[in-house]
């Protein structure tokens, strides 16, 4: 399942580009419009052009796996197991709880304070 993904998303990819390169190739229906004023082959204006030749059979084959494979792809997407989210999650933590601070009775002068010199 593992090298299954990559390997779709290249199939993915290079039918998407074959789709789009086969699209561009083909002769579009309002091509033969210059037929209608004059040219001949009138007849087929905006009416039916007859059986679809092999481009546009290749099109629909081809637009047909591309449906398959996007659906391929989000349903692998969408089953993957789920994750914590984050690396530090797997990190075990040690509560450490700091010791309590006995607060001093008196408090301390500095060394070269002017504050001994105070009568009390």
């Amino acid at each position: 399942m593992e090298m299954l993904f990559p390997l779709l998303l290249t199939v993915h990819i290079l039918v998407g580009l074959s789709v789009i390169g086969l699209v561009l190739i083909q002769h579009g229906k309002g091509a033969d419009m210059g037929a209608a004023f004059g040219s001949g082959a009138s007849g087929s204006l905006f009416g039916a052009s007859g059986s679809a030749n092999f481009l546009s059979r290749t099109t629909g084959m081809l637009a047909a796996v591309f449906f398959l494979t996007s659906l391929g792809l989000t349903y692998m997407a969408s089953a993957k197991p789920k994750t914590s989210g984050s690396v530090m999650d797997a990190v075990k933590t040690e509560q450490v709880v700091p010791a309590p601070v006995e607060a001093p009775s008196t408090p301390a002068a500095p060394i070269d304070s002017k504050a001994k010199d105070i009568p009390k």
